[in-house]
């Protein structure tokens, strides 16, 4: 079977859930993450919505991520964990997309794409709200907060900047106090 590789952006992070056999930072052309999609199951629930990321679609923008390639042997294993954990609901839509990796190699990956047209797709939603919904926010795999934090810990431990996360990450921690 032809390796599996899988692109790591938000949780993928520091929770990848299946064997990797290795690890590249990596960046997708045309995407940005964003917390744009209310999680109703992991993160938040339908009375209380909370915000996970997604990749949005958007010209010209990078997504700095990690490449995770599957151990061999575990790829059919590796997939069905994958779209039973990031397919919940219809609001990702997998994706087979290019990535170019820290070492010059090109790979097609798998990631997760926000669905616009699902109700759970949430955009333009400004900082101090999104900040405001993570401090509050607890679903069936805990509270918000720890997705925000884990999530922004692990990019600044890989080197990879992003503003919006950050200040997201250091407003919580004021809500919090």
């Amino acid at each position: 079977m032809m390796a599996l590789w899988v692109f790591g952006y938000g949780s993928l992070l520091w929770n990848p859930g299946f064997a990797v056999a290795e690890s590249r930072l990596a960046s997708l052309e045309h995407y940005h993450r964003s917390f744009c999609m209310h999680s109703i199951h992991h993160r938040g629930t339908e009375a209380a919505p909370g915000l996970v990321l997604a990749l949005d679609e958007a010209p010209g923008a990078i997504c700095d991520g990690v490449a995770l390639r599957a151990e061999p042997g575990t790829e059919d294993d590796t997939l069905a964990y994958l779209r039973d954990r990031e397919l919940v609901s219809s609001a990702y839509v997998e994706r087979h997309v290019m990535l170019g990796l820290e070492d010059g190699r090109q790979v097609e990956a798998l990631a997760y794409v926000i669905n616009r047209d699902h109700w759970q797709y949430c955009r333009d939603i400004p900082l101090e709200d999104q900040a405001q919904i993570i401090a509050q926010a607890v679903g069936g795999r805990g509270p918000n907060t720890e997705y925000l934090w884990n999530t922004a810990q692990h990019l600044t431990e890989l080197g990879i900047e992003d503003a919006d996360l950050q200040w997201l990450a250091d407003r919580v921690r004021d809500i919090c106090r």
